[in-house]
Formats: C-alpha cells, sequence, structure tokens
C-alpha cells in the first residue's frame, strides 16, 4: 500500500515527477519523504543519488532485471543520479531472499566474469552519461574485523528472524548459516556507504531495503526513500521469470528467438509486459485492452507490436522489423525458417535382409525422439521431451508427431518444438 499524498501545498512539477515515477511501481517507503527530496533537490539544484543493487550471480541479465533498469532511467529522465550497483562483494555470499536452502557460493574469478557481462548489459537502458557503476567490494572489502562487530551491533539477530524464508527455515529445523544472516546487513550497509537517497530493489528484496533505511539512521544519515518494483513472470506465466526455469527472455537473446518467446506468454500476461517493459501510459495500456476486448483490434497483432518495441530496444529497429517479419512467415504462413541451427549426429542404420539379392540394405533410420530432443537441447530432459511428444510439441519435417519412434529413410530433417525449429543432418 503506498502512502497517502502529503497534505503540502500542490506543486505542478513534483506532482508530474511522482505520478511518472509511481508508474510499475508497488510501493514507495515512504511517499511523503520522496515528495520532500524531490521538493529539495528541485530547490537546490542538487540530484539525488538513487542506487539499486545487482549480484552478479549469473552471466546474463533478462528482461525481468530491466524492469528494475527501466526505473532507474526514469530518475535518470528527471536528472538524478543512478548508481548501478554491483555486488561483487555479496554475491561471495549469495541472497538468500526466497531461498529454502543455503546458496551455493561463487568463486572470485565467476563474480568477476559475471559482473564485466553485466556493465555491457546495462546501457541498453541506461544512459552511461549520467550512470555511475560501482561495486561494494570497494568499502565492504575494507571492513575491520572491528568494523564488522560495530556494524552487527546495530541489528538484532531476533529482527532476522522476522524475514519470512528465515523464519521458515529456522520453525522447520532448516540450518541458517551465519554468513547469510550477515547478507542484509551487508546490503544495507551499501547504503551508508553510498549515502543514497532512494534504492531500488524488487518486492522479494523489501527487508533488504529497509535495513538500509534502518542502518542509515545508526549511522546518523537521512533515511532513503525504498522503492519495490515488481517480479516479472516469465514466459509461463506463473513463475518469476528466471534462466534455471527455463522461463527467461534474456537481453542477449537473439532478435528471432525473442520476439518468439514474447509471442509465446498469454494474452493476459501481455498487458503486464506493456505495463512494465515499454513507456505507454496507463491509460493507452487501459485503451488498448479494451480495444481488443470489443473485437476492434486482434490480440495476436498487439502483442506483435509488443514485441517489435522489445526488439528494438535491446537490438534495433531494422532487427525487429526482421523479426516479425520472419515470424509471420514461420509461424502464420506456415513455412520453415529461412535460417536454422544445423546439428549432425551418427545414427546406426536399421538394415534388413533382401531376400532377392541376399544382401542387407538400409531401409530406415529408427530415432528415438525423445533422447534426440534432450540431446538438440531442444528439451531439457529425456523426460520432458517424451512430454512435449505426447501433448504434439514437436513436429518433425512439418508433421506433428506424438509418438516416441521416428523411422526416417533419409538422412535429413527438420526438427520443430514449440517455436524452435534445427535441421539435423543423420550420418
Amino acid at each position: 500500500m503506498r502512502d497517502e499524498k502529503p497534505a503540502t501545498p500542490a506543486d505542478p512539477e513534483i506532482e508530474r515527477q511522482i505520478e511518472y515515477l509511481r508508474k510499475g511501481a508497488v510501493e514507495i517507503i515512504r511517499e511523503e519523504e520522496l515528495w520532500k527530496k524531490l521538493a529539495h533537490s528541485r530547490a537546490a539544484n542538487k540530484p539525488l543519488i538513487v542506487k539499486a543493487g545487482f549480484d552478479p550471480t549469473a552471466p546474463d541479465l533478462h528482461l525481468g532485471h530491466t524492469v528494475l533498469l527501466r526505473k532507474l532511467k526514469h530518475f535518470q529522465d528527471l536528472g538524478h543520479t543512478v548508481i548501478f550497483m554491483i555486488g561483487d562483494f555479496t554475491a561471495r555470499i549469495g541472497d538468500p531472499s526466497g531461498r529454502s536452502v543455503t546458496r551455493p557460493q561463487l568463486t572470485e574469478a565467476e563474480v568477476a566474469a559475471n559482473a564485466e557481462t553485466y556493465k555491457e548489459q546495462v546501457f541498453k537502458i541506461l544512459d552511461p552519461e549520467k550512470t555511475r557503476v560501482d561495486f561494494n567490494s570497494r568499502w565492504l572489502s575494507k571492513l575491520s574485523s572491528a568494523d564488522l562487530v560495530r556494524l552487527c551491533s546495530k541489528y538484532t539477530v531476533a529482527r532476522l528472524l522476522e524475514r519470512d524464508d528465515f523464519s521458515t527455515r529456522y520453525k522447520g529445523g532448516i540450518p541458517i548459516s551465519l554468513h547469510e544472516l550477515l547478507y542484509p546487513v551487508l546490503q544495507g550497509y551499501d547504503s551508508v556507504a553510498l549515502e543514497a537517497d532512494v534504492e531500488l530493489g524488487g518486492t522479494d528484496q523489501k527487508f533488504n531495503l529497509l535495513m538500509g533505511r534502518d542502518l542509515q539512521r545508526e549511522y546518523g544519515q537521512s533515511s532513503q526513500v525504498v522503492m519495490t518494483t515488481p517480479i516479472l513472470e516469465g514466459t509461463d506465466g506463473v513463475n518469476k521469470m528466471s534462466k534455471s526455469l527455463g522461463n527467461a527472455i534474456g537481453i542477449k537473446d537473439p532478435p528471432g528467438e525473442m520476439f518468439g518467446k514474447i509471442m509465446s506468454i498469454s494474452d493476459e500476461m501481455m498487458y503486464r509486459y506493456y505495463e512494465l517493459l515499454t513507456d505507454l501510459s496507463v491509460k493507452e495500456i487501459a485503451d488498448m485492452r479494451e480495444l481488443a476486448k470489443s473485437g476492434f483490434v486482434n490480440p495476436i497483432e498487439t502483442k506483435a507490436e509488443l514485441a517489435q518495441k522489445i526488439v528494438s530496444d535491446f537490438h534495433s529497429e531494422q532487427a525487429a522489423f526482421e523479426a516479425r517479419k520472419e515470424f509471420v512467415r514461420v509461424f502464420q504462413e506456415r513455412k520453415q525458417p529461412a535460417e536454422m541451427d544445423t546439428r549432425s549426429l551418427a545414427v546406426e542404420a536399421f538394415r534388413i535382409r533382401d531376400a532377392s539379392h541376399g544382401f542387407d540394405v538400409v531401409v530406415a533410420y529408427p530415432i528415438k525422439l525423445d533422447r534426440l530432443l534432450a540431446t538438440l537441447g531442444l528439451a531439457s530432459s529425456v523426460s520432458e521431451a517424451g512430454r512435449k511428444i505426447r501433448e504434439g510439441a514437436v513436429s518433425i519435417n512439418g508433421q506433428r508427431w506424438r509418438e516416441p519412434l521416428y523411422m526416417l529413410s533419409t538422412n535429413e530433417l527438420v526438427v520443430q518444438v514449440g517455436r524452435r525449429h534445427m535441421r539435423v543432418v543423420l550420418e
């Protein structure tokens, strides 16, 4: 729930800024403080320091991460200083938020490699001229033992155990490592070190963000405003977008793949993507929904417009146009892709004896489709491949196939699983 609008004299410019920042935000803690900070910033001509932290636990960012990046960009648009903070120190601990077990710790080399790729990717959204990239190892690695003890004295174990994930694990007898309890404290200290005015994070980060407010007060600073953004669901429309769940749309995905993944989301989820991943106003999105509901606009076209917008953001307008054209050709006109991956596989031929001539002849290749799909990477496992085959999500040479065995009399086939195509040459 957002705080009530403060009973202060109306300032049309501050009202406009607040309205711009509210879009796509779940909660602002506290909104009256944001009003005061924006007003003071304007009067003193001094930009706010707005930070968001990203732990480089994986090499690639996906559209779920860009919800937060877009909100940072909104602050940039209003003239404020944005700090893209890479948690290279805290990533070695691993954020326990939402975890039912201890997260595996990454090596320093893994974190450094992932952090480097983050720096390349964020400027697809953020303005590099208006962005400070910082690493929390700059201050956290310099904390002495005495500094760390002093920092830990500012917070109680009882407060830490109020967190849902810690509380659930504690009550269930699931181990909580001491270093995990340190994570929110160290993340909170990031705000002290950077003297942040505003910190952004997903709704799953609320406890950690509030820790920053508390610690800033303990260190004699003005408490930061906390703004939370929604967790974007992946292509399955249910779970949080995640590479590990196979429902993510990576911002480094090729244009055609990105376009196809966006087209695979449900019509209802499409409007949520419009809200969180584009700059269209709430009214424009509501009008769009109403037009589709009344039958004046085909939702497929509305979704294609969304996909084209997003591909343009991360590639180019031309790449987005070509991706849309190819999508229409393959999935609406039912033609094979102009380009597709090709793989060669060695298989054992199935032979029968030709009685009239007395020698064996090759008549077919018996292929176990579930193993083939898993080998090609078109399914995450043999069991998942079997499920896709039974559900009718697999086509061979343009024909839907629901059987586990395929007999092929030629040495080449085109395999389609969902929206993915691959040419397979059998040797």
